[in-house]
């Protein structure tokens, strides 16, 4: 059992810092971002296709369209839209309150026990997460902060279903794709479908992180992975210090509350 455990932690720390180029690649993709999930989510399920048990696809194929719906299209649009409206800080900071509505799901759906240190960890990676992206300034909100504060819990409520799935990560990270690719198509037609090879590399990213990640829910509790992929972001902030950011205080204070969160969580 710990060594289950173990291995869940490890999973998601990989996750945690695979997640974290995805903001970068993202940053650079030049074409209409509705496209750009759209050509992701069909390249990923291309390259999950021959890993796939076809037994555990025609069971659970209904669920995996769920997931796909929840997880991939109805996210990804709130949170295309919503930054659109918003800011790219206010769209990293509040979807970091994934950790809030997976708590929150994981008791209630899922019966997890959520323990008072992890709740304490998570708070003080969440504290890491905003010190690093604000620098210390008032955030403003926007209309678009709602549409936001909707994607976590699409992504938890996708998590959720894949959570009471009895089939391996490869297969759900398949249906998500798949069936997220194909919720995609209409909306990306009739907002200028168009092709870039970034869509390549972040399709890489999503096949071989969804993997990790349902990997990693399999093991350990849907809270525990979600806390721990939670500095995700900070990763990124990490590739631009290395790559000529300047140092800030705030940078240093959020990294220390963000290792000893993180460090927190994975004993929990």
């Amino acid at each position: 059992m710990m060594e289950e455990r173990s291995e869940g932690v490890i999973l998601a720390l990989i996750g945690m810092l695979l997640y974290g180029l995805e903001p970068v690649v993202i940053s650079y993709n030049p074409v209409n971002p509705i496209s750009f999930a759209f050509f992701s989510a069909f390249l990923a399920s291309l390259i999950l296709l021959p890993f796939a048990n076809f037994e555990e696809v025609k069971v659970n194929w209904k669920r995996g369209l769920f997931i796909g719906f929840f997880g991939t299209f109805l996210a990804y649009l709130a949170y295309s839209f919503g930054t659109k409206m918003s800011s790219s800080v206010n769209a990293a900071l509040i979807t970091r309150t994934e950790v809030l509505f997976s708590f929150i799901l994981s008791y209630v759906i899922l019966g997890e026990a959520i323990s008072k240190s992890r709740i304490a960890y998570s708070t003080l990676v969440i504290i890491g997460v905003v010190l690093v992206m604000t620098q210390g300034k008032r955030v403003t909100l926007n209309p678009g902060d709602g549409l936001l504060l909707l994607v976590p819990l699409f992504w938890q409520m996708g998590h959720v279903i894949a959570k009471r799935t009895k089939a391996g990560p490869q297969t759900i990270a398949l249906l998500r794709n798949s069936f997220g690719a194909l919720f995609l198509f209409v909306p990306a037609l009739l907002t200028g479908i168009s092709f870039t090879l970034y869509s390549v590399v972040e399709g890489v990213i999503i096949a071989l992180g969804q993997l990790i990640w349902y990997s990693a829910i399999k093991r350990i509790d849907l809270s525990l992975a979600t806390a721990i992929i939670t500095p995700a972001p900070a990763v990124a902030i990490g590739i631009a210090l290395i790559t000529g950011t300047p140092v800030t205080p705030w940078h240093i204070f959020g990294f220390l509350f963000i290792t000893v969160g993180t460090l927190g969580l994975t004993r929990d």
